[in-house]
């Protein structure tokens, strides 16, 4: 019996060599000059046609794939290679490295990710993919946020101080359109930028310069924090409308006086067309991945302030619904279905992910709020 299954898997491996060595001779003569010659120009013509159309798919299935998350710390110690820091400084990385550090990673994966940065692509398979694209903006406005709020606030004493040179230049840089082909290029500029926060981790692990400076403080935490409840609240409300719903407005809700330049209506529709359902789930799911690592770095950065604050474990949820937001999608389409219905609804499954961190997040800023 061993015998017989020995046999016949032999048979099929050598049956599948076979087979392997007749395509590579195939292709061999598909491809070769003589055989084009022999075919004429029109057979040539649409050979060349349909491999580009297969390269162009193939590739297009390649730069879809999501960058993955990555260790903050390990980043950090990565980082501090790359810039020659000493070993000895190495164990403990000086306030603000780990967060700049996991800034220019975010950084770097949209523009070295595969395919590079393809928002501003004008050729195949750039410029038909939907997707990555709208993942790249959710992860490049978190960037944004973050690099202001180190402009800002993290690298500023207090408001009269003097902002630092290096994140007056990537702060703008950053903030440079999102699709710009060329002169310049988004890349070239997003480069420049990066390359200010690389010099501004430099400054700041030079202990024997006192420009650069991060101020771990309860204070600067809460601002960008406050930033960060504006955009999940943005994204929740508008991933909730892929359903569609008629809602009150309570745009001025808890303002007896308060009134707006234009007259609005007691109740609205709100509902998110179907051909934009996709993409915004995923430039949700972009800045969900960006505000991740950002948070999780600043987790490590803030870690006495919490302690002393007691919000240790409401930035942990906040991190736990991020994470859950970044599970393996395993339909081929983004879902839409309505309510209780049979089809899944993938964008209020993200939503109802969100909606938990932000509520985990408007209380851990009640409580860096607190003396």
């Amino acid at each position: 019996m061993n015998k017989q299954l020995k046999d016949s898997g032999m048979s099929i491996t050598s049956s599948v060599a076979r087979t392997s060595k007749e395509g590579v001779r195939r292709l061999a003569w598909l491809y070769h000059p003589r055989t084009w010659k022999e075919k004429g120009i029109r057979w040539s013509l649409g050979l060349a046609f349909v491999t580009y159309i297969v390269a162009v798919v193939v590739l297009g299935i390649l730069w879809s794939i999501e960058p993955a998350t990555f260790d903050v710390r390990t980043n950090a110690q990565e980082i501090a290679e790359e810039i020659d820091l000493p070993q000895s400084e190495q164990k403990e990385l000086p306030a603000g490295f780990i967060s700049t550090a996991t800034a220019i990673n975010v950084a770097r994966a949209l523009l070295e990710r595969p395919g590079g940065y393809i928002s501003n692509d004008v050729f195949p398979p750039g410029i038909y993919l939907d997707n990555i694209p709208n993942w790249e903006f959710g992860a490049l406005v978190q960037l944004r946020d973050f690099v202001r709020a180190m402009r800002n606030d993290f690298a500023r004493a207090q408001t009269q101080s003097i902002e630092d040179k290096d994140l007056q230049i990537a702060d703008p840089q950053f903030n440079f359109n999102s699709d710009s082909w060329i002169l310049p290029s988004t890349e070239s500029q997003y480069r420049k930028g990066n390359e200010a926060l690389l010099s501004y981790l430099k400054r700041l692990s030079d202990k024997n310069d006192n420009d650069g400076q991060f101020f771990v403080r309860a204070d600067n935490l809460r601002s960008y924090l406050e930033v960060v409840e504006k955009r999940l609240g943005s994204m929740v409300q508008r991933l909730a409308a892929a359903v569609g719903q008629v809602q009150y407005n309570i745009n001025l809700a808890g303002e007896p006086q308060g009134r707006s330049a234009k007259p609005e209506p007691r109740q609205l529709r709100v509902k998110t067309s179907w051909w934009e359902i996709d993409d915004v789930f995923y430039e949700t799911r972009g800045a969900a991945w960006a505000l991740l690592h950002l948070l999780k770095a600043l987790q490590t950065e803030f870690e006495d302030v919490l302690q002393d604050k007691n919000a240790e474990v409401s930035l942990a949820q906040v991190i736990r619904g991020l994470e859950s937001s970044q599970e393996m999608i395993w339909s081929p389409l983004i879902l839409n279905g309505d309510g209780f219905g049979m089809l899944a609804n993938h964008s209020l499954v993200m939503a109802s992910y969100l909606a938990k961190a932000n509520a985990a997040l408007i209380d851990l800023r009640n409580l860096l709020q607190q003396g």
